[in-house]
């Protein structure tokens, strides 16, 4: 039953409401469960907690990364030449929540979800602490049974808009989501660039016509100034690549690249404290 789990997307808007409130957007990181390893990657995202991400997306790693970059394919398919199932990355967002207090989200192609049961995985992600699920793939056309799951379970639906979004489609996207809208700021897949540009800026504004929830961008951001440039006008900056590329950077000392990715997140974190 749902009896102790309702409220767990509250966490996520009170956090996101707290960074508003301290004039500033949200950071939040991204990794993969299962990457380096299961234990592993609960560490790091404990790291990311404290290093100075308000919240966390745990990947639930896919066979088919359709909209990730190579970086998060090759994190991908380490966690999957491991044996990862499901049960790890809801365990993942259980002791990164439970050690944390802070919101843990799971971001998951629709596929898995579908096929391991929609109720069941809304029932042990809200179990678990969970704060809801960032479904890339899932157009909201379809989105019903899992919408119906996760309101009964208290959690955040939180969809992607992309600058090739048009303007009604937005609309329709962001009245369906909860918690966050998550913002792709440039077409392509995921990855770190050099120049996160205009295109999210605009991006951003198009669906704030739309809409209360706030508005975070991903897809690029990898710099403290990167990070600043893009605080001055979303609400949160989401970071993924950048963090597994310094776990990939030392793929036999497990504390190194907890230590890289840690001070990672502090650059960033105080990349969005920056005024404008």
């Amino acid at each position: 039953m749902t009896a102790n789990v309702h409220g767990n997307v509250e966490l996520l808007n009170s956090t996101l409401a707290r960074a508003k409130d301290e004039n500033r957007a949200a950071l939040i990181g991204y990794l993969p469960a299962g990457f380096p390893t299961v234990d592993g990657g609960i560490r790091a995202c404990a790291a990311l907690f404290e290093g100075g991400c308000d919240i966390v997306e745990v990947g639930l790693p896919h066979s088919d990364p359709v909209l990730d970059g190579p970086v998060i394919q090759t994190a991908d398919d380490i966690a999957l030449r491991g044996g990862l199932r499901i049960a790890d990355v809801i365990r993942t967002v259980r002791e990164a929540h439970a050690a944390s207090g802070a919101p843990v989200l799971c971001m998951t192609y629709w596929n898995p979800v579908d096929r391991y049961g929609v109720e069941r995985f809304a029932a042990e992600l809200a179990a678990a602490g969970g704060a809801g699920c960032i479904l890339p793939d899932l157009p909201v056309e379809e989105a019903g049974a899992w919408q119906k799951a996760a309101e009964e379970h208290g959690l955040g639906t939180v969809f992607v808009v992309a600058p090739s979004s048009r303007d009604a489609r937005l609309a329709k996207i962001t009245e369906a989501g909860s918690g966050f809208v998550y913002a792709a700021s440039l077409m392509g897949v995921t990855g770190t660039r050099e120049s996160v540009g205009q295109e999210a800026r605009k991006l951003v504004e198009r669906t704030r016509a739309t809409t209360e929830l706030p508005v975070c961008v991903g897809l690029g951001v990898s710099t403290a100034e990167q990070a600043a440039e893009v605080a001055a006008f979303a609400d949160g900056v989401i970071v993924g690549s950048a963090f597994v590329k310094r776990l990939l950077a030392a793929p036999d000392d497990l504390e190194t690249g907890l230590a890289e990715v840690r001070a990672l997140a502090g650059e960033l974190a105080r990349g969005v404290r920056r005024d404008g």
